[in-house]
């Protein structure tokens, strides 16, 4: 969780990625904010994030957003 944190926090300043639940839904971050963030995970990780995780459940937290990213890992 630690390093999906800080890179999160790199790529978008000034959100709390550590207590937020609700990215989305509170409009934390935009659809740009958004396209950056889904870069740098794939990048980050070696991995790609096809249509069916884009939908914004996947988005809405950190945890979501690390167990989306160990669901792609593990398929």
């Amino acid at each position: 969780m630690e390093e999906l944190l800080e890179l999160l926090n790199d790529t978008i300043e000034g959100v709390d990625f550590e207590n937020e639940e609700n990215l989305m839904t509170d409009k934390l971050i935009s659809s740009i904010d958004l396209t950056e963030i889904i870069a740098e995970i794939e990048d980050h990780y070696d991995i790609e994030i096809d249509m069916e995780y884009m939908v914004p459940e996947n988005f809405e937290s950190a945890q979501a957003m690390l167990d989306m990213i160990e669901e792609i890992q593990e398929s």
